[in-house]
């Protein structure tokens, strides 16, 4: 059965699978042909793809004609950086294009109008066919096709109840539709177009109705953007005023051209390079891409109710919109300021650790390993910075990591810190007493590269009166036993975080240290029998522990006698829990999962 997300706010495989009514995956040894599919569908896609292959052109010809998006991974990232992803999309402009163009064709063959509009929508039927039902195409030919019933028989329906209506269809088939990014993105956009028409008509030369568009898109968008991608880039209306017309103008119709013509496709080789040049350019100037945090329903549909109730007051000469517009970013993205409430957050990252202990009103935030583990899915790698760490500090609103702790050099605690690094502004990195070892001296060279000052054999730090105490001072023969230690008590609640410490370590803290009654104790080693003696667990007590580790791991964490250890206490596994979040208030605190 497919998974769901199993770190909070992240993308969900298992609904986006529901979203095109996919229920169970498999893995196939191998692949045999019994025979040839004889369906006329398969016919035609199977040609149109013989004969694209040909083509220099062909990612985007794909992409553009038959709703493949194949588009090289980096061109891709600067695209949905840019905000300009949907512009690869096969919407109601290449629907409008491509009818546009065979209902003139038709015209001069036919001659008779209402026998064209008859043929187009049945081509454009079987195009939904071709292109698999994408929501996007599908919305985009059913309004094509209902919009031009109600001209010829001058039917009294207003287009955006056309497109509620086909909405609501859509969900009653699928409602896990509502999943779909791009079916999200494609009525949300389209229904505020629609319903502001009237803005646009207000200005006369093409590219102001062009830029108004961007802009009503780009406010009808923004929402859905963050809590997918949690970033915004405030340039987005600019860029698709610059480069939309280069999409819709020049590339889909030469794309179009370029299948009768061939050698058409070096000229869209050349203008496709242009295009994808002008984006990789476009993506570094990255000083107006803002990182926000995840949105909450009830905050999303407060903006829908008040950025529709001040676009109906649209002023050219009193831009209300942008004045809440901005308004509305200052205020969500200074809300970890507001935040009174200090947060820890054990990330699902496999076999690895990487905690995050978030303080109350953006006082600092502190990432504990970073989880290093690169997983496999087949033949494509999935690297769990770019998918997990990354993109959950920033659902966390978190622009600036204060300390980045590193436990100890294994690769499954430290792999990620140069990604992290790349990421974001990381002000200090406290490394353990060890001698460094190979990945450590990488990471230093890069520390020293980028002035980033970093520590060892650190005793105590203080952050905006929080002490984190490192308790493990001593130098073992082993990497793991000499992982920084870390004890520390927020609100008279007591942590204790293992890193990977066996249990020679945890003899020498009980004789050094009077540790009892902890409350939450980051489990040591993810489980091993190396670690989480019978002796050490009974003398620190914990109320809850916590333990990171790979679902179904070589390793067989998290070991038996481990939890039969930690029976007296409430256990939390990421393998099963997914990532695990404690919310600590005055007096207690509450605990969520993102697995049920």
């Amino acid at each position: 059965m497919p998974k769901p997300n199993t770190n909070f706010f992240l993308f969900n495989y298992k609904n986006y699978l529901l979203s095109k009514n996919i229920k169970i995956t498999f893995k196939a040894e191998k692949i045999e042909i019994i025979k040839n599919n004889k369906q006329f569908k398969y016919k035609i896609i199977n040609k149109l793809n013989k004969k694209i292959d040909n083509y220099k052109s062909k990612k985007y010809m794909q992409s553009l004609i038959l709703g493949n998006n194949i588009i090289d991974e980096e061109i891709k990232e600067s695209y949905q950086k840019n905000g300009i992803s949907h512009l690869l999309a096969i919407s109601g402009m290449h629907i409008l294009i491509l009818s546009g163009t065979l209902l003139f064709i038709l015209n001069k063959i036919l001659k008779n109008q209402n026998i064209s509009y008859i043929v187009i929508m049945l081509f454009l039927i079987i195009y939904m066919s071709i292109t698999n039902f994408t929501p996007s195409i599908v919305r985009a030919i059913l309004m094509f096709i209902v919009m031009t019933i109600k001209k010829q028989l001058n039917l009294k329906i207003e287009s955006k109840m056309v497109l509620i209506l086909i909405f609501s269809v859509f969900l009653l088939i699928n409602p896990y539709y509502i999943y779909n990014l791009g079916f999200l993105l494609s009525f949300i956009t389209s229904f505020y177009i629609m319903l502001f028409n009237k803005i646009t008509k207000q200005y006369n030369t093409k590219s102001q109705k062009s830029f108004v568009i961007s802009l009503i898109a780009f406010l009808a968008s923004s929402p859905i953007i963050i809590n997918n991608f949690f970033s915004l880039n405030l340039l987005s209306p600019l860029i698709n005023l610059v480069l939309a017309p280069l999409i819709s103008d020049l590339i889909y119709p030469l794309s179009l051209i370029s299948l009768v013509i061939k050698p058409v496709d070096d000229i869209l080789f050349l203008l496709i390079t242009f295009f994808e040049n002008i984006s990789l350019k476009l993506n570094k100037i990255n000083f107006l891409t803002i990182t926000l945090c995840h949105i909450n329903i009830i905050f999303i549909i407060l903006y829908y109710i008040l950025i529709t109730f001040i676009l109906h007051k649209w002023d050219k000469q009193k831009p209300y919109f942008l004045i809440f517009f901005l308004l509305t970013l200052i205020i969500h993205s200074s809300i970890n300021i507001l935040n009174p409430y200090t947060s820890l957050t054990m990330i699902d990252v496999g076999q690895g650790d990487s905690l995050l202990i978030k303080l109350k009103h953006n006082q600092g935030n502190i990432l504990v390993d970073t989880g290093g583990q690169k997983r496999y899915d087949g033949k494509k790698e999935f690297d769990i910075a770019k998918k997990i760490t990354i993109p959950y500090l920033k659902a966390e609103g978190i622009r600036e990591i204060d300390y980045l702790i590193l436990t100890h050099g294994d690769y499954d605690h430290m792999g990620q810190a140069f990604n992290l690094i790349n990421s974001f502004k990381v002000d200090k990195v406290i490394l353990n007493n060890d001698k460094l070892n190979e990945l450590e001296l990488k990471l230093i060279k890069i520390l020293e590269e980028r002035n980033i000052p970093y520590y060892q054999n650190i005793k105590k730090l203080n952050i905006d009166n929080n002490k984190l105490y490192f308790l493990n001072d001593k130098l073992y023969d082993s990497e793991n036993d000499n992982s920084n230690v870390i004890y520390t008590k927020f609100n008279k609640i007591k942590l204790l975080l293992m890193g990977d410490a066996g249990v020679n370590v945890e003899k020498d803290i009980l004789n050094k240290y009077i540790i009892e009654n902890i409350d939450i104790l980051k489990v040591g080693h993810h489980g091993s029998n190396t670690s989480s003696s019978e002796e050490f667990i009974n003398k620190v007590n914990p109320k809850y522990s916590l333990i990171s580790v790979g679902k179904n791991n070589r390793y067989g964490h998290p070991k038996k006698e481990v939890l039969n250890n930690l029976r007296y206490t409430k256990i939390y596994r990421t393998d099963t829990n997914g990532s695990i979040k404690i919310i600590l208030n005055r007096q207690n605190y509450k605990i969520k999962t993102c697995v049920s």
